[in-house]
């Protein structure tokens, strides 16, 4: 109806597949690790963001009626909803003896919105990329930081 073909809804449907399949691998990280937002929640973020991406990308170039829209804004509102999404995410939990602030959790969801951008204007490898840096930040890094708080006597938690 509005100039697409078959071979841009192969592309759209692509990245779409893309987006999730990274979304949801960095999401069983999480989830593996014991953290409440999981494999759907990551998943349901980074396809998102693509399919956000996506419509602004075709409406900015495709859809005569909306001439002069900017994909770039379009993913800047992006990382601004996120931010709300992050914000619910790092309130501070926890019963009366320890309370526990899940800032790594809301950074994770920041990067799945990121890897959703990244797929909707077609950077795989740049989203393959990051979803392999920020799997090794959540269970490589944790390690060695559990290894330094232990070592130096930290009692302070992170998520």
């Amino acid at each position: 109806m509005w100039g697409y073909n078959s071979a841009m809804d192969t592309h759209i449907i692509e990245a779409l597949v893309i987006a999730t399949v990274l979304g949801f691998v960095l999401g069983l990280e999480r989830s593996l690790a014991g953290k409440h937002a999981g494999m759907r929640t990551y998943a349901l973020v980074s396809l998102g963001s693509c399919l956000f991406t996506i419509v602004g990308v075709t409406a900015s170039y495709q859809l005569a009626v909306f001439v002069g829209i900017n994909p770039l804004q379009i993913a800047s509102s992006i990382v601004v909803g996120i931010g709300f999404i992050g914000a619910g995410l790092a309130v501070v939990r926890g019963d009366n003896q320890s309370n526990h602030v899940e800032l790594t959790t809301a950074a994770g969801i920041w990067v799945a919105a990121a890897i959703g951008m990244a797929s909707g204007f077609s950077m795989y490898t740049v989203a393959v990329a990051t979803t392999i840096l920020a799997i090794l930040v959540f269970s490589v890094f944790a390690r060695i930081e559990h290894a330094i708080r232990v070592r130096f006597g930290s009692r302070e938690h992170t998520s």
